[in-house]
């Protein structure tokens, strides 16, 4: 009786190391990958697979999850560099860049950091592109920029595995002299354009004031020759009337013309009193006479 707690306890050793194994294999052969990465499987040091998300099987003890790579999109930290412009200017550009791995095999066994290597390629595809641009190409064209940096980069980092997904110039910064010397190009320009400005303002006012005059001029020629014609048409009625009526008819016209000429003299302020000189109407008289004489 004292022999079979003995034995009993050997058997329930084994049967726990067995269980104990087997739950190590199933945990050293079941993988469950997350959704956002990927796992690279190495054998005895080589590239075995890559398991994709969900449950994957390998060998156990013989396979081994060597790296777990994020497919998430990752973004470079702000990069500053340097670069001179065609036309000899310094600027300082901030970058910024956003890539993620699409095959892990590829980056992991291909470069050592991803990060300082993207900066890297990044710093010299942006100080080549700035060197042959001008300064107002710079600030102007900043989008064909941005194009042509995502497209040198995903060229270059496509041995890694990795897809370029955005590349960003954030800001392009001048130093202090070149910022003040184009402070002052910026002033000159705003007073040459208010300079041309105001000319053209006066050049057009003399327009105007000559189109004025001009329109005034021809409109006092019309009146001029309206009035010519209306004074043409009464001395032709005037005329028919003596021819046809005798000197009577000028008579009433002169008497006609006095009566409106005294009232308008005594139209005026301060002028209640008419002075005519003696001889006025005489000289009327004489004019009927000369008339008479030619009639």
């Amino acid at each position: 009786m004292g022999d079979i707690p003995f034995d009993l306890s050997g058997g329930n050793i084994v049967l726990l190391v067995l269980a104990a194994f087997l739950v190590l294999t199933v945990l050293k052969g079941v993988k469950i990958v997350p959704q956002s990465q990927k796992f690279v499987v190495e054998r005895f040091g080589r590239l075995q697979s890559v398991m994709g998300p969900g449950i994957n099987f390998i060998v156990p003890f013989l396979d081994v999850v060597r790296h777990k790579v994020s497919v998430l999109e990752r973004q470079l930290p702000t990069n500053s560099q340097d670069a001179i412009t065609s036309d000899n200017v310094l600027v300082q550009v901030d970058t910024s860049v956003f890539y993620r791995i699409l095959e892990p095999e590829k980056t992991v066994y291909r470069i050592r950091d991803v990060d300082a290597a993207i900066a890297t390629t990044v710093a010299g595809i942006v100080r080549s592109g700035i060197g042959e641009m001008e300064l107002d190409e710079v600030q102007s064209n900043r989008q064909q920029l941005i194009s042509k940096i995502k497209v040198q980069v995903a060229e270059a980092v496509d041995d890694w595995g990795i897809e370029v997904t955005r590349a960003e110039i954030l800001d392009v910064n001048l130093d202090a002299a070149t910022r003040e010397a184009m402070l002052q190009q910026l002033n000159a320009e705003r007073a040459r354009r208010a300079q041309v400005t105001e000319a053209e303002g006066r050049r057009r006012a003399v327009e105007l004031s000559a189109d004025a005059d001009l329109y005034a001029a021809q409109k006092a020629a019309e009146a001029r020759r309206v009035s010519a014609d209306a004074e043409a048409y009464a001395t032709e009625v005037v005329a028919k009337a003596i021819h046809l009526h005798g000197i009577e008819s000028a008579q009433y016209q002169v008497a006609l013309k006095q009566v409106e000429a005294l009232v308008e003299v005594g139209k005026g302020e301060g002028k209640q009193t008419v002075l005519l000189p003696s001889n006025a109407l005489d000289a009327f008289g004489d004019a009927f006479s000369m008339l008479k004489g030619k009639s």
